[in-house]
């Protein structure tokens, strides 16, 4: 008797699995291409599927990975970096850089272009200024539907303004934000009065 009940369970399971639609959740497969002129240092935060967080492309190169379902993060690329000699340890970078890290386990010092991700159904993406700029970024949908490439493809260091530079050797490596600059509440889209006011009669 134990063993018809077992068959029974077995072949519910299996029935279960084998009808689960085909359109389920998977994790989604992210090729990070670098296609700058110079050396770029990867941040990725949760970066526990990225290699644990930090990796380096040179230009041309390219790495792949697999984003598990239900990942929401931010990748973004360092600049100037200078590790120690095994290159995965202690080090430095120009833009971007995590404290002194070669793999992140947080976010990247501003200024920095962030690609910020929510793999969900659907799935949201899109490229973020708000920390400044130091690299173009633009992620694209590889598999079509009903997304575009978004992003900023342009170098907009050639034209940052002087009080937003940053400048290493006098070559400018990166744009600050103007709120991280000025902090008005102009240039970091902050109300002037509080919002009851509005309700006030």
């Amino acid at each position: 008797m134990e063993a018809s009940y077992i068959n029974r369970v077995v072949s519910v399971l299996l029935f279960f699995i084998t009808s689960v639609p085909m359109n389920i959740e998977c994790s989604r497969v992210f090729t990070i291409i670098n296609d700058c002129k110079e050396t770029v240092w990867p941040g990725v935060t949760p970066g526990d599927n990225f290699n644990g967080g930090g990796f380096r492309l040179k230009p041309g190169q390219s790495a792949v990975f697999n984003a598990p379902v239900g990942w929401s993060g931010r990748i973004w690329g360092r600049t100037g970096c200078s590790f120690d000699r095994t290159g995965e340890q202690n080090g430095t970078c120009e833009t971007g850089g995590c404290l002194n890290a070669f793999k992140c386990a947080g976010s990247g010092n501003t200024p920095s272009t962030l690609a910020e991700f929510t793999l969900a159904s659907p799935d949201f993406y899109d490229v973020s200024l708000v920390d400044g700029f130091n690299l173009p970024v633009t992620p694209v949908n590889g598999k079509g539907g009903n997304c575009s490439s978004a992003g900023c493809d342009g170098d907009l260091r050639t034209n940052c303004p002087n009080e937003l530079a940053v400048k290493v050797n006098g070559k400018v490596v990166a744009c600050r934000s103007a709120c991280d600059v000025f902090n008005t509440d102009e240039y970091c889209c902050r109300a002037r009065e509080r919002v009851d006011q509005f309700f006030l009669m």
